[in-house]
């Protein structure tokens, strides 16, 4: 009798440790989503500092700034899977910004556009980095979901895989700008 008391309580503590860990997996994606919200927020605070600067020094290149506007604002109100999407199509446009620049020596020689380009760049940096953070910590969480005995805890409890964070095809080709 005990001994079946004691196998029971083993399973029960294993149980346990499963939804656990699926929770605790859950939460870290939570979080790594969250940390690139933050950097997502950095990005959209410095681009209308950028376009401004670009602006001033660009005037007739309306059409890529406007772009980059709104691209900008698409991001800022779309949520869920498309959010993505819309982030890889904000990143395309920006290149267009910095390919500007090659044509614009008064532009490249501001010390405002200088300085903006390197927030720019080190937010873009930081936002690799926690999509990559993010992704491999959905893929742990993915993983665990999909395997055998977890999977059966999973599905008890509805907790289900996450989407990675993706680049779409058209972020992976350099922009080309037209005068």
């Amino acid at each position: 009798m005990w001994t079946t008391v004691a196998i029971i309580a083993v399973l029960l503590l294993y149980f346990i440790s499963l939804y656990n860990g699926l929770i605790a997996r859950k939460n870290q994606a939570k979080e790594a989503w969250a940390t690139i919200d933050s950097q997502l927020k950095r990005r959209y605070d410095l681009i209308p500092n950028l376009i401004e600067t670009v602006r001033g020094a660009a005037k007739h290149e309306k059409d890529t700034l406007q772009a980059v506007v709104a691209a900008r604002d698409a991001a800022m109100t779309v949520n869920g899977p498309a959010k993505a999407d819309a982030e890889n199509h904000l990143t395309e446009t920006l290149k267009s910004i910095f390919a500007l620049s090659e044509n614009y020596p008064a532009l490249r020689a501001n010390e405002n556009f200088l300085e903006l380009q390197r927030e720019l760049t080190d937010t873009e940096t930081k936002i690799q980095s926690a999509r990559q953070f993010y992704n491999t910590v959905v893929m742990a969480l993915n993983t665990q979901i999909q395997q055998f005995p977890s999977n059966i805890v999973a599905n008890m409890f509805h907790i289900t895989e996450e989407k990675m964070f993706e680049m779409d095809e058209k972020e992976k080709v350099a922009p080309k700008v037209k005068f």
